[in-house]
């Protein structure tokens, strides 16, 4: 499901128990200087992460000062993030002139520890080649590294490297618990654009070798990957950012299965498999 750029007004974008991903939740938050926003999701684990602007955060008692670096774009510095366990009280002050901050959740239903998630500690993948178009860059905010720490909840910044290509290939999907094969995640996605005017493609072919969906993505496009193979494409000129939330059903790491029409590519595109292991 594509959900057009719009004003959220603070509200929730995904909502819990969503319709059609009802293990993911998605809220975009925007505070001008010293503005407050407060939340308490239950039955959800969340990740609070500035795309722009600077963020005192307060879960529980714990707080977490001066959260987010970047002020132009979310090209303009690496992400930070802080992990807040299900059911817990959050405020958020806005410490910068503004901010535009992401909340991205998982359902879960067990309470742990927060914590936050500093610009060294950001887990970096690079792989694929200008050759094969699939030239990518991901930087893990709850990744591999917090595997321990955190329930169902895996939060990423994915960009495109250089302007156009494919990201999501070869396709995969991961909406079916069968392990070792496969795992259930739904995932949600918010995309940017540099310079904002650009746009993409987002396909979602439901079965091998018959005819999808595919939607036109614009700067600020939520998408909902409910179940099918989902690759996405920036048009030339342009550089392609998303924002990624995945929720697990049964557990946290990854196991995506790709299309069988497509599977040998997986042995064109460097560094794939290393990309794989880290969504865990």
């Amino acid at each position: 499901m594509h959900i057009a750029p719009y004003d959220n007004l603070n509200k929730p974008i995904v909502d819990i128990d969503n319709e059609f991903v009802p293990l993911n939740y998605f809220n975009i938050v925007k505070l001008k200087k010293g503005e407050v926003f407060e939340y308490s999701i239950s039955g959800y684990e969340t990740c609070i992460v500035p795309a722009t602007g600077t963020v005192s955060v307060d879960i529980e008692g714990k707080n977490f000062d001066q959260l987010g670096n970047r002020d132009i774009d979310v090209w303009n510095g690496e992400p930070e993030g802080a992990y807040v366990p299900v059911g817990a009280k959050v405020r958020i002050v806005c410490q910068s002139e503004k901010t535009e901050t992401f909340i991205a959740g998982a359902k879960y239903d067990k309470v742990l520890e927060p914590f936050d998630v500093r610009e060294a500690e950001i887990d970096l993948v690079q792989y694929g080649s200008d050759e094969t178009k699939t030239h990518r860059k991901i930087k893990h905010i709850l990744g591999a590294n917090q595997h321990g720490k955190v329930g169902r909840l895996l939060v990423s910044e994915l960009f495109t490297v250089g302007q156009g290509g494919w990201s999501g290939f070869p396709s995969h999907k991961h909406d079916t618990d069968r392990l070792p094969d496969e795992t259930r995640h739904d995932e949600t996605y918010n995309f940017r654009f540099k310079p904002n005017y650009g746009s993409g493609l987002q396909m979602l072919q439901r079965e091998d070798n018959k005819p999808g969906d595919a939607y036109h993505i614009m700067d600020g496009s939520t998408m909902l990957i409910d179940k099918g193979y989902h690759p996405c494409a920036v048009l030339p000129g342009y550089e392609m950012y998303y924002f990624t939330i995945l929720g697990g059903l049964s557990q946290r790491s990854l196991k995506q299965y790709f299309q069988p029409t497509h599977e040998e590519q997986l042995h064109t595109i460097p560094g794939i498999m290393d990309m794989v292991a880290k969504f865990k």
